[in-house]
């Protein structure tokens, strides 16, 4: 049986009643019933980022789960994990090539964030058809153009698979032509962590640098996350994985997430992969279900249903039907609406969705897609996110030079990047998802 040192010594020092005259100051008790578990770093618990202890041995199981080089715990999402493997890229890139990063354009604004505070420069891939504003289709052959273009290797290549509507990337493709061009493969994987039990995690198809939200797929608390360094990347990024966490995270991180990262590793180990196969055959029973009934559903991860709303109808308004039968979805714009389940979903639930939907006797929407919004570079993301902003209608945005990204979470994907000046295209898609206010620079 695999050991959880993590809970374990929470559980023993919340049974030991010991008299708490440190941190934080509920001292064990309170409404919520589990403040026992929330202690800081006392003696014999370890520190997250100089961990040598029971907060080491537990991030060794979890690396060893996934099959890693080495694996990092993060108290704060995927947000944290994807600061920190740009960092390590950068940091690791070779002497005397630029600060840039070519990136698949739908990337989390946790991304953009990034480029403001380590100050690098992106060379986006576009996506090859117009789609969705989540979606960044790129093939192999696309990025072995751009990187043939460069004067120099870019730090690294970064894309984002799962996409939030289940689209997923060749990575294996994609981790070959880093490989011919001597460069990093980071992917941000925080929809896709239980991928390793199917064989396909980033990991397995060769990527260097990962990041998991543990919370999103797995039995883990809301902000457990994973940074991964892969098998074969440098004994460097193993080291250093570690203090690239720490420059953005925070000195207090939370022991009820970190003793559910270590209590997942336990359920990992021993029956997961079985429970996950299951829930994998109830998800494709219930996608045959809603097309033999009339619905489109768009490939997606193993893990997700997304309906694409038909003619007449939103992705909001399924969303809202499926909420008036008790059913509530991860996410729903004007196209889509999607669902993600998990291993601890009863079949009860997705029984509840397809009798929710019933019938869908109308045609595919017309609506068609918009094209990205291509705008102007005018300045670094780094110099507009520290200028002085105002905001405005986005209907008045147009020509100006985004500020701050201002997106939904979810999806949190940018439509116009900072430093871009705002064209007709953001405008349009502005409109469509509902973005009523825009960030300028003054």
């Amino acid at each position: 049986m695999m050991d959880t040192p993590i809970a374990d010594f929470v559980r023993a020092y919340a049974a030991g009643r010991t008299a708490r005259l440190h941190m934080p100051g509920h001292k064990g008790r309170g409404p919520l019933g589990c403040e026992d578990w929330d202690i800081t770093e006392i003696s014999g618990a370890d520190a997250l980022y100089e961990a040598e202890g029971i907060i080491a041995r537990s991030e060794a199981n979890a690396g060893d789960l996934f099959g890693s080089g080495r694996t990092f715990y993060s108290t704060e999402g995927s947000s944290q994990c994807i600061r920190a493997m740009l960092y390590l890229a950068l940091q690791h890139r070779p002497a005397g090539t630029p600060p840039v990063i070519v990136a698949a354009r739908n990337v989390h604004k946790a991304y953009v964030y990034a480029a403001a505070l380590l100050d690098f420069e992106t060379v986006w891939l576009w996506p090859e058809t117009d789609g969705p504003l989540c979606g960044c289709p790129v093939s192999p052959e696309t990025l072995e153009r751009t990187l043939s273009a460069l004067a120099a290797p870019p730090a690294a290549v970064y894309l984002t698979s799962p996409d939030y509507l289940g689209g997923m990337a060749d990575i294996a493709g994609m981790a070959a032509v880093c490989r011919r061009h001597g460069t990093l493969l980071l992917v941000d994987n925080a929809h896709g962590a239980y991928l390793h039990w199917l064989g396909i995690h980033p990991l397995d198809l060769g990527a260097d640098l990962c990041c998991d939200s543990a919370h999103k797929t797995l039995p883990v608390l809301t902000g457990g996350a994973y940074l991964h360094v892969g098998r074969n990347a440098s004994a460097a990024l193993r080291r250093d994985g570690k203090a690239a966490l720490a420059l953005f995270g925070s000195t207090s991180p939370s022991y009820l997430i970190l003793a559910s990262l270590d209590l997942c590793n336990r359920r990992l180990a021993e029956r997961y992969g079985e429970e996950l196969r299951r829930c994998v055959r109830d998800l494709d029973r219930l996608r045959r279900t809603l097309g033999d009934r009339g619905w489109q559903l768009p490939e997606t991860d193993p893990l997700r249903v997304t309906l694409a709303a038909p003619e007449g109808r939103t992705g909001l308004e399924l969303a809202e039907r499926l909420r008036r039968r008790g059913v509530e979805c991860e996410y729903a714009d004007p196209e889509f609406a999607v669902l993600m389940a998990a291993p601890d979903n009863a079949p009860e639930d997705l029984e509840r969705v397809a009798e929710a939907l019933g019938e869908n006797q109308a045609p595919p929407s017309r609506c068609p897609p918009l094209p990205p919004a291509r705008g102007e570079r005018v300045c670094s993301v780094r110099q507009a996110l520290f200028a002085p902003h105002r905001t405005v209608a986005a209907a008045d945005a147009l020509g100006r030079v985004c500020g701050a990204p201002t997106v939904a979470c979810p999806p949190a994907v940018p439509i116009a990047v900072s430093g871009e000046r705002i064209g007709p295209e953001a405008v349009a898609l502005f409109k469509r998802h509902g973005v009523e206010t825009v960030d300028i620079l003054e």
